[in-house]
């Protein structure tokens, strides 16, 4: 099979590195706007990566590029997933991506029909929250008769926390804020419920050296879920989970106002908060360094006359072998997963389709196994 990687940044890398490993790739085209990004890249991964220079904003290149493949990996910003559906119906070719706001993929999925009718399998929402976590949940949730809760918990941290936040941007910091700021969507008694983020503080524990850790509200890691299970689930919810502190410091800041996009004058000149917040995190956050990812999804209810809990829970970490973030790991080998299975065959089914739509679980957690990503399931 043929794959298309759009975006040579460190999502776009992930799924190279994972891709070209893989025995039933035949050819990988990593496609750039800057070119120079994507030779890199595609000299860094191995003989079996080309590279092309595709702006992803610009349909005739895009057509052009998706003709030549079997599926699309889009790992550029989520602003134009819904151009890239609309060139995967137009091409034939099946696509994934990696999400990023619940208002384009309404959009996605109103092509759902035209999809179908095309033969194509379009799956937004493809990294980890939304993605793993989603599959992971369909998982639990099918297993049982009748289901109380679920409650997705998730962290992208440094293994060794350092001062003023605890906190280093694992990933862009546009993409930190608005899970901040946007409201979260939740179900709640069977209902769909809007909730505010940076509230609902719990603490939760995982297995040393992490400890005593705090999970809080933060949007978008739910997405299409509480719609797809209004009715079968009484309660879910999406939590951050982070080092203790970092939330009621990120609540301040908000609260300050500093996390707002409306433009303020100051010394007559116009800015927006949200604009020089931004750039401080940027400029003094620290680096990254190694990040580890802890995942736990809890599935409680009921099978036949007794109560059951399902775990799944993940602890991983940064690769010292490839270089490769746990982030980058754990939200680009799901998608890289998904366009694998939608050019073989594993994913059947056609349409514009999210992950807990259309993705097998059981063949998708062994893949992610397989790629070293250690998936602990638990029932009791």
């Amino acid at each position: 099979m043929k794959v298309l990687v759009l975006g040579s940044g460190q999502m776009g890398k992930g799924a190279a590195y994972d891709l070209v490993k893989q025995d039933s790739v035949e050819q990988i085209i990593l496609a750039d706007i800057d070119k120079k990004c994507a030779e890199a890249l595609a000299k860094e991964v191995g003989e079996k990566a080309i590279a092309e220079t595709v702006d992803a904003r610009n349909r005739d290149q895009l057509v052009k590029a998706f003709s030549k493949v079997d599926s699309v990996i889009s790992s550029v910003s989520y602003t134009v997933n819904v151009l890239h559906t609309e060139v995967a119906i137009e091409t034939g070719t099946h696509m994934c991506d990696l999400g990023g706001g619940w208002t384009i993929v309404e959009k996605q999925l109103e092509m759902n029909e035209q999809a179908k009718d095309a033969g194509v399998t379009v799956v937004p929402d493809c990294g980890l929250a939304p993605g793993m976590v989603s599959v992971l949940a369909r998982e639990g949730i099918e297993y049982l008769d009748r289901v109380e809760s679920v409650k997705i918990r998730v962290g992208g941290l440094q293994q060794e926390p350092r001062p003023p936040l605890n906190y280093s941007l694992i990933f862009s910091v546009e993409g930190l804020i608005n899970e901040y700021i946007e409201p979260c969507v939740s179900l709640r008694d069977g209902k769909i419920t809007i909730e505010e983020p940076l509230v609902g503080f719990e603490e939760i524990t995982f297995p040393e050296p992490f400890g005593k850790l705090e999970a809080f509200n933060t949007s978008g890691g739910t997405s299409t879920l509480p719609h797809t299970y209004k009715g079968k689930v009484k309660d879910l919810d999406y939590k951050t989970i982070r080092y203790p502190g970092h939330g009621h410091k990120m609540w301040c800041l908000m609260k300050l106002g500093l996390m707002d996009s409306s433009e303020i004058e100051i010394d007559n000149k116009k800015i927006a908060p949200r604009r020089v917040l931004e750039n401080l995190l940027e400029k003094n956050l620290p680096p990254s360094g190694k990040d580890v990812t802890l995942i736990r999804v809890t599935i409680e209810g009921w099978k036949g006359t007794e109560s059951r809990n399902i775990e799944y829970e993940v602890i991983d970490y940064f690769d010292d072998a490839t270089g490769l973030t746990s982030m980058m790991r754990t939200t680009s080998f799901p998608a890289s997963v998904t366009a694998m299975m939608m050019a073989d065959g594993r994913i059947s089914k056609r349409g514009v389709l999210t992950p807990e739509r259309c993705i097998p679980p059981n063949l998708f957690i062994e893949e992610l196994r397989n790629r070293g990503i250690n998936i602990k399931h638990r029932i009791y």
